[in-house]
């Protein structure tokens, strides 16, 4: 299912948007439209050490290139199959002295693929890294002096007997990666541990309520189709049904901002002006602001006003408890600020949904699950008037909230948002991928689970009791639940 294959996309002129791509025939939802190996990618710096940077899966104990000390790998199998991207960073690292920041690092990798394959490695490649967009003349000064900085670093890190590489061109790429870089998850889609840059994938251009998603399905080696064996490729699959002729867009910025926000996002990191419909009309805007209302009666703009303070403050402080490790103080905060928030902001308030999603991540880590549930459950109710229903977020937020119930013991609710989950996930990432097979596990599980319950409940409440005493912290998908801020 390649461009090459299906042949079911073509470029065409898409006005002030520049060039995008349309499908060529009707599809369905969760269709692949093209799946893309990456032309370069690399593992972020500040997961260096934790994660392959041959396969991206994350490794407790990597084996490191013993050339460079740089680079590290799952086993022999993964360095030997990453030497051909590898040799000539391993070479630069070590006159260096050093590796340099993922950016030089993706420029240098970009720049030995087109020096190989002269910048179109496949026939199904729909461009050239030449033609994508750079934006370098709508940079902000700060931006420009941050870019010149990564170029003279990216000369210091080439090798000088190399062929020169001139320094507009060198700009060119640095300016393409910061609008068109593309984050890659690790084998289950929970973390983002490295950036990647994939031609076909730039020309799709952004819509706030897109009719597509990209996801990162690592690769099969017995694949019949070579161009699936890459294990950084990513899969463009359809939201829902999509016409013959239609434009194909994805999202660049999480959709829960307000349109005014969203904008002011796009602009900055890619910019252009959204006017896509829901920037247009502010579409969910008044969802997104919503406040209480109590027969009737509407809170004062000057309460409001305070709550939103109250909690934009509160935001800051639980933040700066969760990176020292406090999380106790994590929940006194939420706490503190729901007790604030719930008179006043409505069920799909933004400040109230980010606070309800770290209160439940928190205190499931704290194994206070019962609470925990609670906020998931209301979260999740909000997320799903927002969020387009196919949306990827939104599946692993409800997937997130069934596990958090099944450590409650309410095997009935985790049974239906896992459910949900899944549903959501064979669309957005498909059957084979690794999240989607633990949720087809975990459903299988919790079925089971929820039939003895209803056989009988107390034969259910003592098997489950024996299982969490020896295995009291059940994880999340086969990952240990992250704890982290929304934004």
């Amino acid at each position: 299912m390649t461009v090459e294959n299906m042949d079911p996309v073509e470029v065409f002129a898409a006005g002030e948007k520049g060039r995008g791509l349309r499908v060529t025939k009707q599809l369905s939802a969760g269709e692949v439209v093209f799946a893309e190996a990456s032309f370069a990618a690399v593992v972020f710096d500040s997961l260096s050490l934790q994660v392959c940077h041959s396969c991206f899966r994350r490794q407790p104990n990597p084996h490191r290139c013993a050339q460079c000390k740089f680079a590290h790998y799952c086993d022999r199998t993964c360095q030997r199959a990453a030497w051909d991207e590898h040799k000539h960073e391993c070479s630069a690292i070590r006159k260096l002295g050093k590796a340099p920041n993922e950016n030089v690092r993706l420029a240098a990798r970009i720049m030995w693929r087109i020096r190989k394959d002269t910048g179109l490695v496949s026939d199904s490649q729909l461009t050239t890294l030449d033609l994508l967009e750079d934006h370098l003349t709508k940079m902000s000064p700060d931006d420009l002096k941050e870019l010149k900085v990564d170029v003279q670093h990216f000369y210091n890190y080439w090798p000088k007997k190399r062929r020169a590489v001139g320094e507009d061109y060198v700009a060119h790429i640095f300016g393409v990666i910061n609008c068109n870089g593309f984050t890659l998850s690790d084998q289950r889609g929970l973390q983002a541990v490295g950036v990647g840059l994939f031609p076909n994938l730039c020309l799709v251009n952004h819509d706030c309520w897109p009719n597509c998603t990209v996801i990162l399905n690592h690769g099969s080696q017995t694949a019949l189709d070579a161009s699936f064996h890459s294990d950084k490729r990513i899969e463009l699959r359809a939201l829902g049904s999509i016409s013959e002729g239609e434009e194909l867009t994805v999202s660049y910025v999480d959709f829960l901002n307000v349109s005014k926000d969203r904008q002011r996002m796009l602009k900055q990191q890619y910019y252009f002006d959204c006017k896509c419909e829901h920037c247009t009309n502010g579409i969910k805007d008044d969802l997104m602001t919503a406040v209480r209302d109590t027969d009737g009666q509407k809170p004062s703009a000057e309460a409001l006003k305070e709550a939103t303070e109250f909690s934009l403050q509160a935001l800051v402080k639980i933040e700066e408890a969760r990176l020292g490790g406090n999380f106790h103080e994590v929940v006194k905060l939420c706490r503190e600020c729901l007790q604030k928030q719930d008179p006043l902001f409505g069920d799909t308030n933004l400040y109230l949904l980010r606070v309800l999603s770290i209160a439940s991540e928190t205190l499931s880590f704290l194994q206070q699950f019962p609470e925990a549930a609670g906020h998931a459950q209301r979260a999740v109710e909000g997320y799903a008037k927002l969020y387009h229903p196919n949306n990827a977020q939104l599946g692993m937020a409800i997937m997130r909230a069934g596990v958090t119930h099944w450590h409650a013991g309410l095997i009935e609710a985790a049974h239906g948002l896992i459910c949900r989950a899944y549903a959501i996930l064979l669309i957005t990432h498909g059957a084979h991928h690794a999240i989607t097979k633990d949720l087809e596990a975990m459903r299988t599980q919790t079925e089971m689970e929820l039939r003895l319950f209803k056989e009988n409940e107390l034969v259910y409440q003592n098997m489950r009791e024996a299982v969490l005493s020896s295995n009291p912290m059940m994880s999340v998908a086969g990952e240990q639940v992250q704890i982290k801020a929304t934004s």
